[in-house]
C-alpha cells in the first residue's frame, strides 16, 4: 500500500514537474520586492496561489498533449498507464481554481489579474501545440505572474514590475523556442537565444550610477550561466535539448535576482542563490521539462 501511496505520488509530482516551482517562488518575491515590498501577510497567499496555478497549468498540459505524448512519448505517466486521463484534469482544474482563489483573497487588483494569469495558461495549454506563438504565451504567463506580485507590494503595480516582468516573459520565450526543438531533428537556431539577453539589456538600461555597476557584476552571471547552458549548440557537438532547457530554465531564477539585486538587501539575495540551488538539485530528481 505504501509502495502505491509513493508511485501514485511520484506521478504526481513530474505531472506536475515541481522541479521548477522554485523558479514560481522567485517570480513571486521578485515581482513583490519590485511592488516595494511590505505587506508581509499577502506573502504566503500570493507564493501559494501562484505555485497552484502553476501546478495546474501543468497538469492540465499534460491531459490536452495525451494525444500527441501516446505517438512521441509513450514514456509519460497518461500515455503509459500510470494515471488516467479524468484524473489528471481532475487535478489541474483543482489546482487552478485554489489558486485563484488564494489570490483572490488577497485583494480585488490581484484577484483580477489573477483571472487573467488562468486565462492565459489555460490558452496555451489548449492552443501550445497548434500555434507557432505559444512561446510567447508561455513568456506572458511568467510576465502576469510579475505584475501579480507586484500588485501585492506597499506601493503596488508600477513600472519596475511591468518591465523587468516584460524582460523575463521575453527570456523565457526564448528558452520555449529551444525547447521546441526537443522533438525535431536538425540544427537549433540562434534567433531564439538572442532573446535570452532581454533581462541584461533592461537591466543596463533601468539602472544608473552604483545601480548599474550591481547590474552589469550580476548580468555577467546571468550571461555566463547562459553561456554554459547554450554552449553545445554551438560546437557542433551532439545536442541535449532537454539538458539546455532545464538548464535555462533553473536560470530564470538569475534573472529575477538580476531584477532587483541593485536594490535589494543581502538576505533577500541569498534567497534567490538557495531557489536556484535547489531548483538544480530538484532536477536531478524530477524532470523539468
Amino acid at each position: 500500500m505504501n509502495r502505491d501511496f509513493f508511485r501514485h505520488l511520484r506521478t504526481l509530482v513530474i505531472l506536475g514537474r515541481v522541479s521548477n516551482l522554485p523558479t514560481v517562488w522567485s517570480n513571486c518575491l521578485a515581482g513583490w520586492w519590485l511592488g516595494h515590498g511590505g505587506n508581509y501577510d499577502k506573502l504566503p497567499w500570493l507564493i501559494f496561489g501562484v505555485s497552484a496555478l502553476y501546478l495546474g497549468g501543468m497538469y492540465l498540459n499534460d491531459a490536452f498533449d495525451a494525444e500527441y505524448d501516446r505517438q512521441h512519448r509513450p514514456e509519460r505517466p497518461i500515455p503509459s498507464g500510470v494515471i488516467s486521463l479524468p484524473m489528471v484534469l481532475g487535478w489541474g482544474l483543482a489546482w487552478l481554481v485554489l489558486g485563484a482563489a488564494s489570490l483572490i483573497i488577497i485583494g480585488k487588483t490581484t484577484g483580477v489579474l489573477a483571472l487573467i494569469l488562468l486565462f492565459c495558461i489555460v490558452l496555451y495549454d489548449v492552443m501550445h501545440k497548434a500555434i507557432t506563438a505559444s512561446p510567447w504565451l508561455m513568456g506572458l504567463c511568467r510576465f502576469w505572474i510579475y505584475v501579480i506580485a507586484g500588485s501585492t507590494g506597499s506601493w503596488g503595480i508600477n513600472g519596475w514590475p511591468i518591465w523587468c516582468g516584460a524582460a523575463l516573459a521575453v527570456y523565457v520565450t526564448g528558452l520555449s523556442l529551444v525547447a521546441q526543438r526537443e522533438n525535431s531533428r536538425g540544427p537549433i537556431p540562434y534567433s531564439p537565444l538572442a532573446l535570452l539577453a532581454g533581462p541584461v539589456l533592461l537591466a543596463l538600461v533601468m539602472n544608473t550610477g552604483d545601480y548599474r555597476i550591481q547590474a552589469i557584476g550580476f548580468s555577467f552571471i546571468l550571461v555566463l550561466w547562459v553561456a554554459r547552458c547554450a554552449r553545445t549548440i554551438f560546437q557542433g557537438s551532439r545536442v541535449n535539448v532537454g539538458r539546455i532547457v532545464s538548464g535555462l530554465l533553473a536560470g530564470i531564477v538569475l534573472v529575477d535576482l538580476l531584477a532587483i539585486a541593485p536594490d535589494c538587501p543581502l538576505p533577500l539575495k541569498a534567497v534567490f542563490l538557495i531557489l536556484f540551488g535547489a531548483t538544480l538539485g530538484l532536477q536531478r530528481f524530477v524532470p523539468a521539462t
